[in-house]
């Protein structure tokens, strides 16, 4: 696997991803769901403020600020071997559980720097509505395994920055106005369509 050679910035923020093998799946039940929020915890927590996270069946995304440091720009190998090492923990759990051999993600994790503001809010709001994009529930809170309960005040966490919330998009409601606007303009199943305007009677 190549080395990563652009570095991670102290205070940049970052879009982590990766998704599993051919597409097929790296979540088969809610216990791999936890055990991978846990090494977010233990391994990624440490070194990036994690702001946005939403966890799929197939894939995962990792909103995150880099951590300021005593260094001006963050070695690249510390952000990369917390990354590393999640996915590898992560993989041998899986592998033992299901009684599997062989990667289990597509190759080494994604993270791009995000470039502008407008980038930044919006990817907030993608993620947060990837599940209902994807079918998989009717609104964003229905979904378990991202943080937006933790956004919207409905479940504690420690992977949530309020002070990031109300600097930037004010208070929850304000927030989930957004991302329902945000949602209607997707292409979505008719079911899910339907579901929402209903809500709105």
């Amino acid at each position: 696997m190549p080395r990563r050679e652009t570095p991670f910035i102290p205070d940049q923020y970052y879009h982590f991803y990766n998704r599993g093998n051919n597409r097929q799946a790296v979540f088969f039940e809610r216990d791999n769901y936890i055990y991978f929020l846990k090494g977010l915890k233990k391994y990624v927590l440490p070194h990036v403020d994690i702001l946005v996270y939403s966890l799929m069946p197939t894939h995962y995304h990792v909103l995150g600020r880099v951590k300021s440091q005593t260094s001006e720009v963050f070695k690249t190998s510390e952000v990369s071997n917390a990354m590393m090492r999640l996915g590898v923990s992560y993989t041998k759990a899986i592998n033992k559980r299901f009684s599997r051999v062989g990667s289990l993600f597509q190759g080494q994790f994604h993270g791009k720097p995000i470039k502008t503001y407008s980038h930044l809010l919006n990817l907030c709001i993608y993620i947060h509505a990837n599940p209902v994009k994807d079918g998989l529930v009717f609104l964003p809170e229905e979904w378990e395994f991202s943080n937006y309960l933790e956004w919207m005040n409905l479940r504690e966490g420690k992977l949530v920055n309020r002070e990031f919330i109300s600097e930037n998009f004010g208070t929850p409601e304000e927030y989930k106005t957004l991302a329902m606007q945000y949602i209607k303009t997707r292409n979505l199943p008719d079911e899910v369509i339907k579901y929402i305007q209903d809500l709105e009677k």
